[in-house]
């Protein structure tokens, strides 16, 4: 089983070939390589003849014909509505006549308008119109519409930008929200999951201790934060702040990591450890704050 673990993990991804996963669960990466979708989208493929399709990608024909030969499309399920996960999506239902299952929220400037999907996901659902059923989680966080996926066949979790491989993700407020991300992370850790399938990256093992990294990875970011935030004299701004909470990363991912410093900032906010002072200007006052938590400590 070890071996077999190794294998699946380390796994190399190459664009547009079907590689079986595990019995009934093969993966194809779509040909969008770059800084955040990393080797590519992957459109996960479960059953062999009526087929669940997770995550179409981007419309590629290449790839929409690789589906097909698959088997005959049964339903196309979208994690979110994210442009390079969802677009192929509708693309692919008019070509065979499969339903897209999936959720909307407002645009917020990132998301794929063309989805509609024909049914409306929500928290639990469980979905058979394939082979092997699958159960719909909503894990808000990355953005508040997406949904992972469980399939008890295989033990396999379908994350789509959820948890990633090699990569931590992206939060991007108002839709995305880091309190909501962090609770939905450990959400996961209820299930009896043997792979996390993310939506970039190869396979992932040791699932729980993998997830309790990312949520201290999030809350070690945090202290950064407010350390960031602390440091500086007077109201600060997200210009202001990333280079000094995000100094272990490149300069050049700072524009992205200013979406995660401003989700932090937020959840702060929300946990009435920072204020945003005027918009767009945040402040902490340790004395303050620290009056604030020793008053909710308190007893009553």
């Amino acid at each position: 089983m070890a071996q077999l673990a190794q294998q699946l993990v380390e796994f190399p991804l190459t664009q547009g070939a079907l590689v079986t996963l595990v019995p009934g669960v093969r993966r194809l990466v779509a040909h969008n390589a770059g800084p955040m979708t990393g080797p590519g989208t992957n459109c996960y493929i479960l059953g062999q003849q009526s087929l669940t399709v997770i995550d179409p990608g981007p419309v590629d024909e290449r790839l929409l014909d690789a589906i097909q030969s698959a088997g005959r499309v049964a339903q196309i399920l979208v994690t979110h509505t994210h442009r390079d996960h969802s677009p192929a999506a509708m693309a692919l239902s008019a070509r065979t006549g499969a339903p897209v299952l999936g959720a909307l929220i407002d645009d917020d400037g990132h998301q794929d308008k063309f989805c509609q999907p024909h049914q409306a996901l929500e928290d639990g659902l469980w979905i058979d119109g394939g082979e092997s059923p699958v159960q719909a989680v909503h894990t808000p966080g990355h953005v508040g519409n997406h949904y992972c996926f469980w399939h008890p066949e295989s033990g396999l979790m379908f994350t789509g930008d959820h948890v990633m491989q090699g990569a931590t993700v992206v939060i991007i407020p108002p839709s995305g929200d880091m309190g909501a991300y962090i609770r939905s992370v450990q959400k996961l850790k209820a299930f009896p999951v043997r792979y996390l399938a993310p939506g970039h990256g190869h396979l992932m093992a040791d699932v729980n201790n993998y997830l309790d990294r990312l949520v201290t990875h999030r809350l070690a970011r945090e202290s950064k934060v407010i350390d960031a935030l602390a440091a500086c004299p007077a109201p600060a701004t997200l210009e202001q702040l990333t280079p000094m909470a995000y100094d272990d990363v490149d300069e050049s991912l700072y524009p992205v990591a200013a979406f995660s410093l401003w989700a932090h900032l937020r959840k702060l906010q929300e946990d009435q450890r920072v204020e945003e002072y005027c918009e767009g200007h945040w402040l902490y006052d340790k004395a303050r704050w620290s009056l604030v938590t020793q008053d909710k400590d308190s007893p009553t």
